[in-house]
C-alpha cells in the first residue's frame, strides 16, 4: 500500500495545507471539507511565547472562512491591502490588485484533490 492510499482518508478531511513561516508567528491554511462536500478554510496564528519558568509555549488564534463568505473576505482583505498601498505603506504587487481583478468564481473546488 503506498502513501497515497495509507492518508486518503487524512486527505480527504484536509486535502490542502501550507504553512507559512514570518518571524516569531507561522500561518496554517488549511483547506477542510465537511461531510456535505462543502469547502472552508482554516487560517491559524501560531506564536511561540516563553513563560515565566522559560519553557516555550504556542499562543494559537484561528479563522474559520466558509465557501460562501470567500469573495467577500478576498474583498475586504484586498480592500485594506489598497488602503495601505495607496497611504504610503507597502508598495509590494499584491497591494496593487483591486477586487476586481480577483474572484473566486473561476475557482474549481473538485480539483483539490478528491479522487
Amino acid at each position: 500500500m503506498d502513501d497515497f492510499e495509507k492518508h486518503d482518508d487524512e486527505r480527504l478531511e484536509r486535502p490542502f495545507s501550507k504553512s507559512v513561516k514570518a518571524g516569531k508567528r507561522t500561518y496554517f491554511f488549511d483547506v477542510r471539507v465537511m461531510r456535505e462536500g462543502d469547502h472552508y478554510l482554516t487560517i491559524t496564528e501560531s506564536k511561540r511565547r516563553i513563560d515565566r519558568e522559560g519553557k516555550f509555549l504556542y499562543e494559537k488564534h484561528k479563522i474559520f472562512l466558509y465557501q460562501e463568505d470567500f469573495e467577500k473576505f478576498l474583498a475586504g482583505l484586498n480592500e485594506a491591502l489598497n488602503y495601505i498601498a495607496d497611504n504610503g505603506g507597502t508598495t509590494k504587487p499584491y497591494a496593487a490588485r483591486r477586487e476586481e481583478d480577483i474572484s473566486f468564481s473561476d475557482v474549481n473546488f473538485d480539483e483539490l484533490g478528491e479522487e
